[in-house]
């Protein structure tokens, strides 16, 4: 399995920030908010069901200048309230402190996805953030097993103790594949973030689109995130959402 790799600029620069795409307008990725989201290139972790896979390498085919996000954001300022940091995994480039300053600068609310591969970095832009949509992979011991990374799981684990505590608002969600994902850990996993004071969970299924895995793809035994698997965990979270695929994903 691979070791956690090195992303980012020594210098921090916002003007650094290494972009793979970026959605002008969306009502989904902040929850109550109109949003753009930055999709930042780059990801230490190998998730076989990843579907951006174009932004797993520190660098993309291709590269939006962080000057041009800038130019777009203060065109939308009368109509965005906020733009969300995406990925890949934002905080393996450790220009984005500097450029969700410059974006809080302009008066928007900054949200956050990842997957908590950098605890040291989230706790650094977490006075900046409003909003966490924290992707847990699985059960922390287990985490190898999705990201093909070791020490993958403490990482997470350490991310989602500082974020929990600091207020932070947030939505924690896992995907569920079936082969590698049981019921009886889906259920320890979402005792266990219930225990660590998280509010928000979701359970989403697998999806097919974008996922370059053949394997996961065409070996998918039938979901097992029926209404009655949710209704026995929904009482431990102050919401609690099931998330279905399309059936032709």
């Amino acid at each position: 399995m691979a070791r956690t790799e090195r992303y980012g600029s020594p210098a921090g620069s916002s003007r650094c920030l290494r972009i793979g795409g970026l959605t002008p307008l969306s009502t989904a990725d902040y929850p109550g908010h109109l949003a753009a989201v930055v999709f930042c290139q780059g990801c230490p972790w190998r998730c076989g069901y990843c579907h951006n896979p174009h932004l797993l390498r520190a660098r993309g085919a291709s590269q939006i200048p962080w000057d041009d996000v800038l130019a777009f954001l203060r065109r939308r300022e009368e109509l965005l309230d906020a733009v969300v940091f995406s990925g890949g995994e934002p905080l393996a480039q450790r220009a984005l402190a500097d450029a969700m300053r410059t974006v809080k600068q302009y008066g928007f609310k900054i949200g956050l996805h990842t997957g908590g591969a950098y605890p040291g970095r989230l706790a650094e832009v977490l006075p900046l953030v409003d909003w966490i949509g924290f992707d847990v992979k699985a059960p922390f011991h287990a985490y190898p097993l999705i990201t093909g990374a070791l020490g993958s799981g403490v990482a997470a684990r350490a991310s989602a103790r500082r974020a929990i505590p600091r207020g932070v608002a947030h939505a924690f969600r896992t995907t569920v594949h079936p082969r590698p994902l049981s019921p009886p850990a889906v259920r320890r996993l979402a005792d266990d973030l219930a225990r660590s004071g998280v509010r928000h969970y979701a359970l989403q299924e697998f999806r097919a689109q974008g996922c370059a895995n053949a394997a996961l793809v065409n070996d998918r035994p039938p979901s097992f995130l029926t209404e009655h698997f949710g209704a026995a965990i929904a009482p431990s979270f102050a919401s609690f959402e099931l998330r279905r695929a399309n059936p032709r994903a």
